[in-house]
């Protein structure tokens, strides 16, 4: 096969068999009989959108690579923290969700209404930066997740063909057609909780380990759990899960604030489902790769994982052949998944600082600079695999670009989804500031510390 061919099949042949898969699944369901467990399944599968895909995008592959290094390093010890960070994660995510649903804009927008402009400017472009070295990393880990499938197959062009497919997704298909995409992408993330099953892991020994935490206070494992708190609250998640709110209200024909602002009792209690259940299946995800990891590597002396690939290449002689191929594929669906939302974050803060026309449901000639953004992030990604940045390096920078970030949007969303004037009769209760603020303390010190640990 030419290096042409190899462009050109990485391109389109994911695309249509997406558009496959889609179908066949909704067929699959049409099909099935019309009992009350069928009928509350497909219910339950209607409700779930933005949160779903957010909270599964949180598992990109540098994520994987960091829980598979939790895993690696710590065996069990830190497994823990996939029950801890769960309720963390869902709680900031349902106060975007509902930043969104009672003002009817994303939160950049009501960031640059309520507070300083230039703290705003600041923040979006250390986002774009943190983003787009992530984007790199997660481009380079997915033609490497392919090779470990096909190792006869050009990185480059992999590479090449990945951004390419991706820009061609998102910026061309419709909004209402992307987002079934990548929300039946989602269900990648099962490969990883499959994976872990077929490892045959003492579950008594994982499960003792669970809700139960183990530290040491040794810097590593606080640097670790640094990273794992920076990975599963990140701020592209934050401004993403609120614009993705707004654009299902587009989809529904509310096309002016006006008519976006303000939610029933039940638009609340159907994102809350949505977000809890997308933020939950992070969670497990991480859950099983750790348990993988822990009890695969770290028992047999293999302490150091860099990649989400080297996790799988080191998981293959202790778990099978199985386990390997279901983490390489997770790679790869993960990207698909995860480099969008990262741009597209990206894109929404960026716009809605600068008051430019955003959203996915504009098509390009409506929103040509929001679109610019999102194609100038996936060229300066793909770049940074030409230009001999090494991967861990691209995820480090991201990393200080995250820890100077999180903090001071959440803050910001904070105080917006504290605020009566705001968010009307969908305000913070007492409770939900409280845990707002623990958050974000906690989000603080686990930016210094990652930042202060790269110098």
């Amino acid at each position: 096969m030419t290096e042409k061919e190899i462009f050109t099949n990485t391109v389109k042949a994911p695309a249509q068999l997406l558009d496959k898969t889609v179908v066949s699944t909704q067929r699959v369901a049409a099909a099935l009989p019309n009992n009350p467990v069928v009928r509350r399944t497909r219910n339950y599968w209607q409700v779930l959108g933005p949160g779903l895909t957010t909270g599964a995008s949180d598992d990109d592959p540098s994520g994987i690579a960091t829980y598979s290094q939790t895993g690696a390093q710590y065996g069990f010890q830190l497994i823990w923290l996939s029950a801890a960070t769960f309720p963390l994660m869902a709680v900031v995510q349902e106060m975007c969700a509902r930043i969104g649903m009672a003002t009817g804009r994303g939160l950049a927008a009501n960031i640059r209404t309520h507070f300083s402009r230039k703290l705003l400017y600041t923040s979006t472009l250390l986002l774009f930066a943190a983003n787009t070295f992530n984007i790199g990393a997660d481009l380079g880990a997915m033609a490497k997740g392919v090779q470990l499938l096909r190792p006869s197959l050009n990185f480059s062009s992999l590479v090449i063909g990945f951004a390419l497919l991706c820009i061609i997704l998102q910026v061309f298909i419709p909004y209402a057609r992307y987002a079934k995409y990548l929300k039946y992408l989602a269900m990648v993330l099962l490969a990883y909780v499959a994976s872990a099953i077929l490892a045959h892991l003492n579950w008594g020994n994982v499960l003792s380990h669970s809700f139960i935490p183990h530290i040491t206070f040794d810097k590593t494992q606080i640097l670790l759990i640094c990273a794992i708190l920076g990975t599963t609250i990140s701020p592209y998640l934050f401004f993403w899960q609120t614009s993705q709110e707004i654009e299902e209200r587009i989809m529904q024909g509310k096309t002016t604030v006006q008519l976006r602002r303000g939610a029933t009792k039940e638009e609340v209690k159907a994102m809350r489902l949505d977000v809890w259940s997308g933020m939950l299946l992070s969670n497990v995800v991480m859950f099983f790769i750790v348990a993988a990891c822990g009890a695969e590597l770290h028992t047999h002396g293999i302490t150091n994982i860099n990649t989400a690939s080297q996790a799988a290449q080191a998981l293959r002689p202790f778990a099978g052949n199985a386990t390997y191929l279901l983490f390489a594929v997770g790679i790869v669906g993960t990207g698909l998944l995860a480099i969008p939302v990262l741009a597209g974050s990206s894109s929404y803060a960026i716009a809605e600082s600068s008051l430019w026309r955003e959203g996915l449901y504009r098509k390009l000639r409506e929103a040509y600079a929001f679109y610019g953004i999102i194609i100038f992030s996936f060229l300066i990604g793909l770049a940074l695999n030409f230009i001999g940045l090494n991967p861990i390096k691209a995820l480090i920078y991201s990393a200080v670009g995250n820890g100077l970030v999180a903090p001071v949007v959440l803050l910001f969303i904070v105080l917006l989804s504290s605020n009566k004037r705001v968010m009307g009769e969908w305000v913070n209760k007492p409770y939900v500031t409280v845990i707002g603020w623990i958050i974000t303390i906690l989000m603080a010190i686990a930016g210094l510390a990652a930042i202060f640990s790269f110098f």
